[in-house]
């Protein structure tokens, strides 16, 4: 909407108020759907409200981009919606409504057999994901929902085409509110390993990431979505409370917040996104002012390195998938009132230093000289980009010489960093 026709739906709620007459629903629908910050958790909801007028004045950047999000929006139109009860057996509690996902690094040793359907005893193999973990669990379903909430509420926010934000309203109410097809607020089926756990700790990451962009994507509809009602936003707030409170108090959750991996990073950015979103923002404050010396600090090398990672045979992947972690946290921190970015460790370590460490590869100007089974260059475009945002000035210098990802960089839309590459390959 031009600024005229905006300052003319405000004149007309305006006069109805000082007339005593009530606006035509229409106008006062226009005039909040205009002017409503959405409260974002990752995103910074100002800058998306910015770059939405920036896009109705008719920015040609942002029009192209926004071309792109609406070509991944309608490709969800005819998809979904997804279930958690739609797996072929129930998770090992026997509840359909319980999550399950398959450990991807782990392999049957034994053919298959009525005796040993399995295939048991499995094996790790790091970083070769076993197919069979994207059949018989939730795992593939779930991403698709996260995946289609969040590109259909950004293309709703930023184009006021009702059929996104009817569509993320079904897929979100089909997954997490519905009785007869919601998800039970637990990952204790997570991970698992056939014949030998039921679940596993590590398996929160399945959510730790993409959960948070849901959680932006309903701070979106929040934010004068038509269809998204007050009875969703409630149950959402429950969801996401009884979440939260699994989160902190289960075993799985504790192990997972004493992990002093990428996963512990991916554990508090999960929490500080879910404190952060149901109104305790002191607990998000406080995460992300503790993952200064609690990760930051542990992870990171004096000349930016992750030495856990570069041990990995995806040491490329991992290096800037954790990024994404620390990157995400560190948009929260700011929305909370944090600067992440700018702290440094007892030897200087500091997220700065270790997107620096990236760059050679990242721009192409040197190879990675470290052991990756599947080399991706754009894998660490995103982290480049939060780092130039945050005031990096080698980071600024090297945006235009990034590899874009397929299907478009969408930075200018949707600033907060996302794993680029699959880890399926």
């Amino acid at each position: 909407m031009r600024a005229r026709s905006r300052l003319a739906v405000l004149l007309t709620v305006l006069a109805a108020f000082i007339t005593g007459a009530a606006p035509a629903a229409s106008a006062r629908a226009e005039a909040e759907h205009t002017y409503r910050i959405p409260h974002t958790a990752v995103m910074d909801g100002a800058r998306l409200h910015r770059t939405k007028v920036r896009l109705e004045h008719g920015d040609p950047r942002l029009q192209r981009a926004v071309e792109v999000l609406r070509g991944r929006a309608d490709g969800w139109l005819g998809q979904g919606p997804w279930t958690v009860v739609d797996k072929p057996r129930p998770a090992p509690s026997g509840d359909l409504h319980d999550y399950l996902s398959q450990a991807p690094y782990w392999w049957p040793t034994k053919t298959p057999s009525p005796e040993n359907p399995w295939g048991c005893p499995y094996v790790q193999r790091d970083g070769e994901r076993n197919p069979e973990v994207d059949s018989g669990t939730d795992r593939q379903d779930v991403e698709k929902t996260f995946d289609s909430a969040y590109d259909l509420s950004l293309a709703w926010y930023y184009t006021g085409d009702a059929r996104y934000a009817e569509k993320a309203g079904q897929v979100l109410r089909t997954w997490f509110l519905d009785p007869a097809t919601r998800m039970n607020p637990n990952l204790n089926h997570a991970q698992f390993i056939p014949c030998k756990y039921d679940g596993r700790a590590i398996g929160i990451i399945d959510f730790s990431q993409s959960y948070t962009s849901v959680l932006d994507a309903l701070a979106l509809l929040e934010s004068g979505a038509p269809g998204w009602t007050a009875k969703d936003r409630r149950g959402m707030a429950h969801w996401n409370t009884a979440f939260l409170d699994w989160l902190r108090n289960s075993d799985f959750g504790k192990q997972e917040a004493a992990a002093t991996n990428n996963h512990g990073t991916f554990y508090d950015l999960l929490l500080a996104g879910l404190a952060y979103a149901t109104g305790d923002r002191e607990l998000a404050r406080r995460t992300v002012l503790d993952a200064r010396h609690k990760r930051i600090a542990p992870q990171i090398a004096a000349d930016g390195s992750q030495p856990q990672e570069l041990t990995r045979t995806r040491s490329w992947h991992y290096s800037t998938f954790t990024l994404v972690a620390h990157a995400r946290l560190a948009a929260i921190g700011r929305n909370a009132g944090v600067n992440l970015w700018t702290y440094q460790g007892p030897e200087r370590e500091s997220l700065f230093k270790a997107v620096g460490y990236l760059l050679p590869a990242a721009t192409g100007a040197a190879a990675w000289p470290h052991p990756e089974l599947q080399f991706r260059r754009y894998a660490a475009t995103d982290v480049v980009h939060a780092a130039a945002d945050a005031g990096d000035r080698r980071a600024q210098r090297a945006v235009p010489s990034l590899e874009e990802p397929p299907g478009g960089d969408l930075w200018l839309l949707r600033p907060a960093a996302e794993q680029l590459d699959s880890i399926a390959g």
